[in-house]
């Protein structure tokens, strides 16, 4: 199969690319970065060189496969941007993926959505992922598309690092003894890869996740992993984290949206969807992933 794959060579695309070219898969790599195609080349994929916000080239790229993997990302640093709407600017990439689809007769595609994305309110700045299911679903019907909700990641932990080291704690506007999903980027790939190359007609939603734990098992799990076993998670009011990360120079409107999408997970309503819809659960469990959160603790 032709396939191509967007993300550049990202904690999900690189996985997923490997696996499919190890299968004999003809992959293309779209990256914005020149500098990166050697690396898609020794990685025996394609690289395509353009933005996800220009229809052209992407109607270009798409052209001819027999299916396509997309997803959405901002530049590094994006959500410390004050010059950037986070909101219009992942629509826009959604609508670019819309027009280039219709354009270059591309039947089969696979989304990386997210948790959430079922809602269209109270979901903080997960909204945009509803905006661009919205987008994508108007797409014609003749147009197959599964759309992927990964839950969490395990690697966004790596946040709690700075408050580990300078407050003992891990800092939250939530917490408790709730289980709740999370995800290896490697279980995403897996699932991406077998939806790609699997037969699939209409609108189908899959939800991924790697493993469940609450905050308070999380902290022990970690705290385990980094030689602090007394290690907690402290619940601060929304105000308090909003506060924080504006003096930490986040963009309001995103810090906002942050705070409120973390405010969803109280109670579980960001969850509810997940659990009428519950998956299997992948193999990289929160166990294997606190190795590499004590490599990146040791390190930073």
């Amino acid at each position: 199969m032709k396939i191509v794959i967007t993300g550049s060579l990202g904690n999900i695309s690189r996985p997923l690319a490997t696996e499919l070219v190890q299968k004999g898969h003809e992959v293309i790599i779209v990256s914005s970065k020149p500098e990166r195609q050697k690396e898609i080349e020794a990685l025996g994929g394609t690289a395509a060189i353009g933005t996800m916000t220009d229809p052209a080239f992407l109607s270009r790229t798409f052209k001819g496969a027999d299916a396509i993997y997309i997803m959405e990302a901002l530049g590094q640093n994006a959500f410390f941007d004050h010059n950037v709407n986070v909101m219009d600017a992942i629509t826009e990439i959604g609508n670019a993926y819309k027009q280039a689809i219709e354009q270059s007769g591309v039947k089969r595609v696979v989304h990386l959505s997210s948790i959430g994305a079922h809602m269209s309110e109270g979901n903080g700045l997960l909204k945009f992922h509803y905006e661009v299911e919205q987008i994508l679903n108007a797409l014609p019907a003749d147009v197959s598309l599964a759309t992927l909700r990964p839950v969490g990641f395990y690697y966004n932990m790596l946040a709690f690092i700075p408050t580990i080291k300078t407050q003992g704690t891990i800092i939250a506007n939530y917490g408790g003894d709730d289980k709740e999903p999370w995800v290896s980027p490697l279980d995403i790939a897996a699932v991406a890869a077998e939806e790609l190359v699997k037969p699939f007609t209409g609108r189908n939603v899959r939800y991924i996740a790697s493993d469940e734990a609450s905050p308070n098992e999380v902290a022990q799990i970690l705290g385990n992993a980094i030689g602090k076993p007394d290690l907690k998670w402290t619940v601060i009011p929304d105000e308090q984290l909003l506060n924080g990360l504006l003096e930490a120079g986040m963009n309001p409107d995103t810090a906002k949206g942050y705070v409120a999408m973390n405010a969803s997970r109280r109670g579980g309503v960001l969850y509810e969807d997940y659990y009428r819809n519950r998956p299997v659960l992948g193999n990289v469990k929160l166990t294997d992933y606190a190795r590499e959160f004590e490599k990146a603790f040791h390190q930073n």
